[in-house]
């Protein structure tokens, strides 16, 4: 891969299996559309990124599953998440690896909130009708305005082997349009064409978006398909709709850096662009896996601001990278 892989530094103690590498190519911004390059795999144009708004700072966890997981370490998962998420109604299937990946999900705000030396008695999750959550701290020791700036907003997703929980602080109105898309770059089923698996998600995509994704090189053409579908989940994620949401009514732009919905242009909001490289052992097989994550927030700017991360460097001061064993370490802590 031309673009190099770099591994970031871990949350907690030890180094997870994890590194992050160029999202694309060209960053563009509203202001700067006119001279976007061509997001092509080979050639850098490191056009500087618009710096990101320090009002309702984000931060991102990716969690990696890295390696396949024991009964007592799942019953352990679903355990913390029975006692501790009880808004989460998980059926208790050891064997199902999916019941896994949502128990370890769930467990990630509480992992935060232990970051932040907050025991579990002083918070609550809260949620909007349409399922946006939000973690509000006792109000006893707070003053009553930092008590509205306090709120912390998260939304939690995974798909493949990483899990994600992005998350922002300040007032609950602000604090809950954010969503995080997490896409394995890879075509689904395995075994199928590049060429098949754009066809099988063609009916997510607009015209424009379908000529802007397909390239001679197929390598190209899956990156570019996984940011557009990256970014539509995570803004669909972030305004809080539910499974069922019709993709085609998005239209992302990627070139020109825009965005509309319904014909109407999505202003205000901050796209962040990366990719994760993970390491997984698979019966004692190690295998490369490249995901393309998008987080999307509402910042109520005037124009969206799209904004692409290019190393680890960049990322590591928002961005923390844990595995299983972190996880799976802190277990007698987050409870507490």
């Amino acid at each position: 891969m031309s673009d190099g892989t770099v591994t970031p530094t871990a949350a907690i103690e030890s180094q997870p299996v994890a590194s992050t590498s160029a999202a694309m190519t060209t960053t563009v911004s509203p202001s700067n559309a006119h001279v976007a390059g061509q997001l092509t795999h080979h050639h850098h144009h490191h056009v500087p990124s618009r710096q990101p708004s320090h009002d309702c700072p984000i931060l991102v966890w990716m969690l990696s599953l890295n390696r396949e997981v024991s009964k007592d370490e799942y019953d352990a998962c679903y355990n913390v998440v029975k006692d501790c998420v009880p808004h989460a109604k998980i059926k208790y299937t050891p064997t199902n690896s999916e019941s896994f990946k949502q128990c370890i999900t769930l467990m990630m705000p509480l992992l935060m909130m232990r970051h932040r030396r907050i025991p579990r008695s002083k918070w609550r999750d809260c949620q909007t009708p349409s399922g946006k959550h939000w973690i509000e701290q006792t109000p006893d020791d707070i003053s009553p305005d930092k008590f509205l700036h306090s709120m912390i907003g998260y939304h939690l997703t995974y798909n493949g082997s990483l899990c994600g929980m992005a998350m922002t602080q300040g007032t609950q109105r602000k604090v809950v349009n954010i969503g995080i898309g997490i896409k394995h770059v890879s075509v689904d089923p395995l075994g199928i064409t590049v060429p098949e698996f754009v066809e099988s998600q063609s009916h997510k995509l607009t015209a424009l978006e379908l000529q802007s994704i397909v390239q001679p090189d197929d390598t190209v053409t899956l990156r570019r398909l996984c940011v557009i579908l990256a970014l539509k989940d995570a803004y669909i994620k972030a305004i809080g709709q539910p499974l069922g949401f019709d993709f085609s009514r998005l239209e992302f732009n990627v070139d020109e850096a825009t965005a509309i919905g319904d014909g109407h242009p999505l202003q205000g909001w901050e796209f962040r662009i990366y990719r994760a490289n993970l390491g997984v052992a698979r019966k004692d097989q190690i295998t490369n896996q490249i995901y393309q994550c998008v987080v999307a927030f509402f910042r109520g700017t005037k124009e969206s601001n799209f904004i692409w991360y290019h190393n680890a460097k960049e990322l590591e001061s928002w961005v923390q990278f844990i595995n299983i064993d972190q996880m799976l370490k802190v277990i007698p802590k987050l409870v507490a």
